[in-house]
């Protein structure tokens, strides 16, 4: 299924763009969805779920064929906004051997004892997979920045301002490495409203 130009601009964030949330709406597009028509909305969405279904299998069985590629999926979004659900339905026609999901949760102490991205190295796919996290080192910038008690005693935390900084970077670069090396980042946010 092919996605119009007007859909893909309200739902992709270019690289290096603000993804601007405050202006995106979460009751609907207002691009026209392809296939939007008779039957009503559920049965148009189930009807599109289906088909991104059977194109993401076939795009699977090319990955895992050619293993010169690697897939990581990063879903993250608020509690209840719907990433198990999401990674369910969408990722259901994928065979499982060439696909695993990663749910990040608090870190172990095992976890702490290593440097921040550690566990998410652990969980990166193979050439020829897809990993899906289900949230990720995007935590490491967002919860623990409002909760800095989560840091504990992690190296530079007391400097607030260059600590960031150098975490940001981290990110970045791990980023980089990971594309330079092979792996293709998709990294989706689900947005709901609190309605």
């Amino acid at each position: 299924m092919k996605l119009t130009p007007e859909v893909l601009k309200e739902l992709v964030v270019k690289p290096g763009a603000a993804a601007g949330l405050g202006r995106r709406g979460t009751g609907s597009l207002v691009a026209a969805w392809p296939g939007d028509g008779p039957g009503g909305p559920k049965e148009v969405a189930e009807q599109d779920l289906r088909l991104f279904v059977e194109e993401l299998a076939g795009a699977q069985d090319r990955l895992w064929a050619s293993a010169t590629r690697a897939l990581l999926v990063v879903i993250q979004a608020q509690d209840a906004a719907g990433k198990d659900g999401t990674i369910k339905h969408v990722m259901s026609g994928v065979n499982p051997q060439g696909c695993r999901v990663h749910s990040f949760k608090q870190p172990s102490s095992a976890e702490l004892s290593h440097d921040f991205l550690w566990r998410y190295g652990a969980g990166l796919p193979a050439l020829g997979e897809i990993a899906i996290f289900n949230r990720s080192y995007y935590e490491e910038v967002l919860v623990v920045r409002v909760h800095p008690e989560l840091l504990g005693h992690q190296p530079g935390a007391a400097e607030a301002g260059p600590f960031w900084r150098r975490r940001y970077q981290d990110i970045n670069a791990f980023e980089r490495h990971l594309h330079r090396n092979g792996t293709s980042i998709l990294k989706i946010f689900l947005h709901v409203s609190k309605e």
